[in-house]
């Protein structure tokens, strides 16, 4: 039998998979995680669908404005084959000749021969590659917000619900004064209230490249059209107008500045901070069993251990956000180094990088929506964290209470003090309860004090303006900043299905 082991754990596979798909690295933002919809947006049928759209769009526009050499055969033949490409043909092209927008220009053409000749005319390859790019990031930006005012709407949902339960603040990772859940929620709130005015601005901002040549003069269009400036002018406006943008960048070299990319992503990582932080703080509270996020009947959470219940969504969300959020750096150095019109390095890492953020922002968000939507909060075991800790801050409480009853607050400061350290002791030293409020009920100095001790220490009096607080910023904050998403909230924001 060891032979047989041995022999197996040396062999090589036998050959190709019966899913040939198995045999390559498929990256797992999209196999396993990526809605079908951003999924589709940066696909190759996407883009190249775009490219000849483009193609389309160019031609119509500079046969409206009098380039009698493309004819309506063409621009039909052109719009009956928008989707039907033929990828075979697109590689074998570009393995001849080393271009892929070549390549698809060729493909193009043969779907379309009447167009053949005047496909991509006065067009640099920056015209498509650029332009469907601004598109993409632009539909991008549209799946990520309505799935942002989503996760901020049922977030403000829940800080409503929780805004009077008290819980015990953290400083330091150490327990200090009292807040309340719905409070501590609304600074996850603020945070996503930041983002979603900071992506919706990079959404507004958002330009077209438009029609701008080689190196950005319109050299090529100004040729075309026999030295006429308004007809190129004009040729910009109509191929911005039918890309769905309200305008293009008034000057490029040959592609749009770099700076719109970090522009972009900027947006993108300043969210996977957020998210990171937020999980984060779920993760804590889910170790002391305070909140959890949504838990499957059937979900395992360990393989070994069958009693866990891991917060792998929250988890998850700290891996990717991670991910997002070291992006940004690519696009930095990418936007640093475009030299002069543009070098040719930046390609390859765009490919990259662009839909890498916009996939991996939009599978965080799904799974924040997830967990905001079911978190679970168990009142009783906070309620019995506090009373572990607030025997210990309301002393203050107790002394102003026995020197408005006629006591000296020195002497009143040092009996609490002795008393606050052995009950203190018992914690740390024996791990035993916290035993102060016994203590204090034993000795005869505190009798006055003792009918009043359940008032003084009812946690909702330590909690400040918190309930208030969470009140007046959901009305002063969040609920102006969803009213724009407002529709489309009410009829429902998609939650796409976790996967492992």
């Amino acid at each position: 039998m060891d032979a047989i082991v041995a022999a197996a754990l040396a062999s090589k596979a036998p050959g190709a998979s019966k899913d040939a798909t198995k045999d390559r690295y498929a990256s797992p933002l999209t196999s396993r995680y990526a809605s079908n919809e951003m999924a589709f947006n940066f696909s190759d049928a996407n883009k190249f669908s775009t490219w000849r759209k483009l193609w389309l769009t160019l031609a119509s526009a500079e046969q409206k404005l009098g380039l009698t050499d493309i004819t309506d055969e063409a621009l039909k033949q052109m719009s009956e084959h928008i989707y039907d490409i033929d990828y075979v043909m697109a590689a074998a092209e570009e393995k001849r000749r080393r271009h892929d927008v070549m390549a698809h220009v060729h493909t193009f053409g043969e779907a379309a021969p009447a167009a053949a000749g005047i496909i991509h005319l006065g067009a640099t390859s920056c015209y498509v590659t650029d332009n469907s790019e601004l598109i993409m990031m632009r539909d991008g930006l549209d799946i990520i917000i309505p799935k942002l005012a989503s996760c901020i709407d049922k977030l403000s949902q829940f800080a409503q619900t929780y805004k009077d339960l008290p819980t015990l603040g953290f400083t330091h990772l150490q327990p200090a004064q009292l807040t309340t859940v719905g409070k501590r929620a609304c600074l996850w709130l603020q945070e996503l209230l930041m983002d979603l005015r900071n992506i919706s601005r990079a959404r507004a901002d958002l330009r077209f490249r438009g029609v701008k040549g080689t190196t950005g003069t319109q050299a090529s269009f100004l040729t075309l059209f026999e030295g006429n400036h308004d007809k190129v002018e004009q040729l910009d406006e109509m191929v911005t107008e039918l890309s769905g943008f309200p305008a293009a960048y008034p000057v490029t070299g040959q592609t749009y500045t770099r700076k719109v990319d970090l522009d972009v992503l900027s947006t993108l990582s300043s969210f996977g901070a957020t998210a990171h932080k937020m999980a984060s703080d779920i993760r804590i509270l889910a170790s002391l069993k305070e909140i959890e996020e949504p838990f499957e009947k059937d979900q395992i959470g360990s393989s070994a251990m069958a009693y866990k219940r891991n917060p792998m969504r929250c988890e998850r969300v700290c891996s990717l956000s991670r991910h997002l959020m070291t992006l940004i750096g690519n696009v930095q150095q990418t936007a640093a180094v475009q030299w002069l019109e543009r070098t040719l390095d930046d390609s390859a890492n765009r490919r990259v990088t662009i839909p890498e953020a916009f996939l991996t922002a939009d599978i965080v968000l799904s799974l924040v929506q997830n967990i905001v939507d079911g978190m679970v909060v168990y009142p009783k075991v906070i309620e019995r964290r506090i009373m572990q800790e607030l025997p210990f801050m309301a002393t203050e409480n107790f002394i102003m209470f026995m020197v408005k009853n006629g006591g000296d607050r020195q002497r009143c400061h040092e009996e609490i003090r002795v008393l606050s350290h052995q009950a203190g002791r018992v914690v740390k030293d024996e791990g035993g309860e916290n035993d102060l409020i016994e203590r204090i009920k034993k000795t005869p100095y505190f009798a006055p004090l003792v009918p009043h001790l359940d008032e003084l220490l009812d946690p909702s009096t330590f909690i400040g303006r918190a309930p208030q607080q969470v009140v007046s910023f959901i009305k002063k904050e969040v609920e102006p900043a969803l009213r724009p998403y407002r529709a489309i909230l009410d009829a429902g924001v998609k939650q796409e299905s976790i996967n492992v």
